[in-house]
């Protein structure tokens, strides 16, 4: 019988971490060493490497699903204001309680100045700054660059044009942009699928590197995420149910139980779509109409635990390499956290891949980077698991709150 992923990346850590230990009373100037090392690097440029594709398709994708004018022009404006509103909520509530834990703090730091890109540095500190580098001159540049900020800006841009035009070239251009990011998805769960090799050479590296110290350092890291979602989940949202649908909560979570359960499991906000839109359709009482247009968005660009997840991760690498955030990059790392949510797709693990956008945009690149957030893999399946419920959750209280404004009677 063959184990699942989450197993396999918890074999593979633990076997990361006998051989870690051994490295680091032995040294590591051995062949085989480099060998183990090569895996995770190899595993790290792969999630890179479809970093560009995949915001630029699944943004592209996500603007051009709002497809009409009047009401739809009225739903679309209410779930864009509720999906920033609530992704903002939770990018806000990381980074309390990542300044506020500060769980990165102690660790061993390694390659900190070298981790730290002075230039971008330099180049973000005035927020007239900020927003002229969203804006790229050259746009294949940005893909090339690595510009996520860029990339971002040009992804909402085109998706916003190519959704307003109507006429069969933009069709087949939407056509081929659905297809490539089909392609894009599945070489994304091909490179997750190798996830335990890359965990095991990275986690050799790290605590060879750092030694056993770096999971207490997880494991306060992993407490900042859950304590955060937690808060989104049990308070935040059902607060938005009480305000604005004048409903009791557990009326509307035990409604979406199954979806909350299969997001859990699966953690993939796409793969429970049809189950959350059956809890939403049959228990919630919402219509097609709201259903069928505010559901399959939020799969896309409604990510609030994976919002609260990147934000609390950067500051978290931040700390451990210990170099201070200042108000105008943590103003970026909310920026970015808030449009990377938007592009990250609905797949396992997706969040990891779209932390690098934000590390990157603040200037943070290097191996030491790397080995961080390969380590924070290590224990990303459950807060993955945890965050993709959460997600789902809000993707339901949202299509509540707009059918209800909407004069539906819901329950």
């Amino acid at each position: 019988m063959k184990l699942k992923l989450h197993w396999q990346i918890i074999i593979c850590m633990v076997l990361g971490t006998f051989m870690g230990v051994y490295f680091n009373n032995t040294g590591v100037n051995s062949p085989l060493y480099t060998l183990i090392v090569l895996l995770g690097d190899v595993f790290i440029r792969l999630l890179k490497m479809v970093i560009v594709p995949l915001i630029f398709t699944s943004i592209v994708i996500g603007i051009c699903s709002v497809k009409s004018r009047a009401k739809i022009g009225r739903l679309g404006f209410k779930t864009f204001l509720y999906y920033v509103s609530t992704s903002l909520v939770a990018i806000l509530i990381g980074l309390f309680l990542a300044n506020t834990i500060q769980p990165g703090i102690g660790a061993t730091t390694i390659e900190s100045i070298e981790a730290f890109d002075t230039n971008k540095l330099t180049s973000s500190t005035s927020i007239l700054d900020i927003l002229k580098r969203m804006i790229p001159i050259n746009p294949f540049k940005a893909f090339a660059d690595g510009d996520m900020l860029g990339t971002i800006f040009f992804a909402l841009f085109f998706g916003i044009t190519l959704g307003s035009i109507n006429s069969k070239g933009s069709s087949s251009v939407l056509e081929f942009i659905k297809a490539l990011y089909k392609v894009i998805m599945k070489m994304t769960q091909i490179v997750i699928m190798l996830a335990p090799i890359g965990v095991f050479g990275l986690i050799t590296k790290a605590v060879s590197n750092m030694g056993l110290s770096i999971f207490k350092e997880l494991g306060l890291y992993a407490l900042t995420i859950a304590t955060g979602l937690t808060i989104h989940l049990f308070i935040v949202l059902p607060l938005i149910l009480l305000i604005f649908v004048r409903v009791n909560p557990i009326i509307h979570f035990r409604a979406i139980a199954s979806a909350m359960v299969t997001a859990f499991s699966t953690s993939s906000s796409s793969a429970t779509l049809p189950v959350t839109m059956d809890c939403v359709k049959d228990k919630v009482r919402a219509s097609d109409e709201v259903t069928s247009f505010v559901l399959p968005m939020g799969a896309t660009i409604n990510m609030d635990g994976t919002a609260l997840y990147e934000c609390a991760g950067v500051l978290f690498i931040a700390q451990a390499l210990g170099i201070p955030l200042d108000a105008s990059q943590q103003f970026i790392v909310v920026i970015t956290a808030l449009l990377a949510s938007i592009g990250a797709a609905g797949i396992p693990s997706a969040g990891l891949v779209m932390l690098f956008i934000v590390t990157d945009a603040v200037g943070l690149s290097s191996d030491a980077v790397a080995i961080w957030v390969g380590s924070m893999l290590a224990i990303d399946r459950p807060l993955d698991m945890f965050r993709t419920m959460v997600n789902i959750s809000s993707d339901s209280v949202g299509v509540a709150v707009i059918a209800k404004s909407e004069g539906e009677k819901l329950y």
